[in-house]
């Protein structure tokens, strides 16, 4: 058996390629979408992909299985459980509970593990030349490392009232199953730390069916659903509201991006006619290099680990966009953006371009803790801030505002311009995207206190909740 664990730090993402090196046969499960990645795994190691599997209709990214089918001509191995709204509307063989998946010598065992969504499937796997016992779980957004999936996304980012409820139940029940499985086989998720779909996963990327019983929180409930259900819901971060998008997009056939895109660099003149048409910019330079100076309207998303996340919260998948990126940073973002999605890239300019293009610059405030302290208690002084709603509830500045950056452009209103406006998230990234948002609708006299909460702690500083 060959077995290769893929994992994509920006998504929090684990794919995972598995193949019978006797038959020379290998399949992929949970595939992104830059999908050279497998490609080049099977070619250096002797296999041909010929089965792509997924455990659900993914939320967080934009799945792989279309473009990895049509490069390699696997079959596709979908759920056809869930019911009529949860069926995938392109060609594919449907698995139910208790189907088999053969691979060469190895066989997959389908388990219908509903609550994080009504349609999620496990694959259990056997591998027939050493023994016939299962080995592995490949258990998707079913159970993680310490963490178990989230069941109310389908209400909280796809609008699905009255679900989240009846999935946090469906859970329980898919939990129970999970335990009567040996404890020595291996538990390989979907996602591990950073990842939106659960609360607290852990930074480990497998696990066993053992260890999650006596270390994970989900089953120290033995039969008490009521308080197990309560739990689940309570403090579950916003689900970026590019979440729905992709629900929608995972179950339908689409416009296919077989390679990486290779964005067209823009002349000076070929972006300014597009920045004064309105254009969307977007600037992916660090947030104290884009403070110092920026083109107005444009928005400050950084080119780290969380780039696509807040791309997904900001940008509209049906308008087009440009970047000002550093060139050594083009591939990497390319495949930020095509893995969720974001398509709509007309083209790009460096970072070296913005001081000869002769627009005038404008610059952020950033102000350090004592100048944010001091004003914690004046009456003319709103102080917005823009993390998410667990973040806030756990302890804020004294008198502070919530207004989370996801969806700040909705909330305008909240604001009051006739005070001055200090701004901040927990380490600075957001207020920096916030700030620019806020910027391009004309609220530009904002502070930003840059530092992190730990650090505003260490000084003294005061949190309440």
């Amino acid at each position: 058996m060959f077995f290769q664990h893929i994992f994509e730090s920006s998504l929090a993402h684990s794919s995972y390629l598995i193949g019978c090196q006797a038959k020379g046969v290998a399949m992929v499960i949970d595939p992104k979408r830059d999908v050279d990645t497998y490609l080049e795994i099977a070619a250096k190691n002797n296999l041909k992909i010929t089965h792509i599997a997924e455990t659900h209709i993914h939320a967080d990214y934009l799945s792989g299985t279309l473009e990895l089918a049509e490069l390699t001509g696997a079959q596709c191995y979908l759920s056809d459980e869930g019911g009529e709204d949860w069926q995938y509307e392109f060609p594919h063989i449907g698995l139910k509970d208790g189907d088999q998946i053969h691979l060469g010598n190895l066989i997959f065992k389908v388990l219908h593990t509903p609550g994080h969504t009504p349609e999620s499937l496990s694959f259990v796997l056997i591998d027939t030349p050493a023994t016939m016992d299962p080995v592995m779980i490949f258990t998707g957004d079913f159970v993680f490392v310490g963490d178990i999936g989230r069941p109310d996304l389908l209400e909280n980012a796809a609008g699905l009232i009255g679900t989240k409820e009846v999935g946090a139940q469906q859970m329980f029940k898919s939990l129970q199953h999970f335990l009567t499985l040996p404890d020595y086989i291996q538990v390989w998720p979907a996602h591990g730390a950073g990842s939106a779909c659960g609360k607290a996963l852990g930074a480990v990327p497998s696990s066993t069916v053992g260890y999650e019983r006596i270390r994970n929180w989900a089953f120290q409930y033995q039969n008490n659903e009521s308080d197990f259900v309560a739990e689940l819901l309570e403090g579950q971060p916003e689900p970026p509201r590019y979440f729905a998008m992709m629900k929608k997009l995972n179950k339908i056939m689409r416009p296919l991006q077989t390679s990486v895109p290779q964005y067209p660099k823009l002349s000076m003149e070929e972006f300014t006619r597009l920045y004064q048409s309105g254009t969307t910019v977007i600037d992916t330079r660090h947030k104290f290099d884009f403070a110092k100076g920026f083109l107005p309207g444009s928005i400050n998303i950084q080119h780290n680990r969380t780039f696509n996340t807040w791309a997904g919260w900001i940008l509209d998948y049906k308008q087009p966009f440009v970047l000002i990126i550093d060139e050594k940073d083009k591939d990497e973002i390319a495949r930020k953006l095509m893995r969720i999605g974001l398509d709509h890239v007309v083209g790009y300019i460096s970072v070296e371009t913005i001081p000869q293009l002769r627009i005038p610059l404008e610059q952020q405030q950033l102000i350090g803790f004592q100048e944010m302290n001091k004003e914690l208690k004046n009456p003319d002084v709103q102080i917005l801030d823009v993390r998410n709603a667990t973040e806030f509830s756990e302890g804020h500045l004294p008198n502070a505002t919530h207004l989370f950056v996801g969806t700040i452009e909705n909330n305008l209103d909240k604001i009051d311009q006739n005070k001055e406006l200090y701004l901040h998230c927990q380490s600075g990234d957001r207020a920096t995207i916030a700030a620019s948002i806020l910027a391009k609708h004309g609220i530009k006299d904002v502070k930003i206190y840059s530092a992190s909460v730990n650090d505003w702690k260490a000084r003294g500083g005061i949190l309440v909740k």
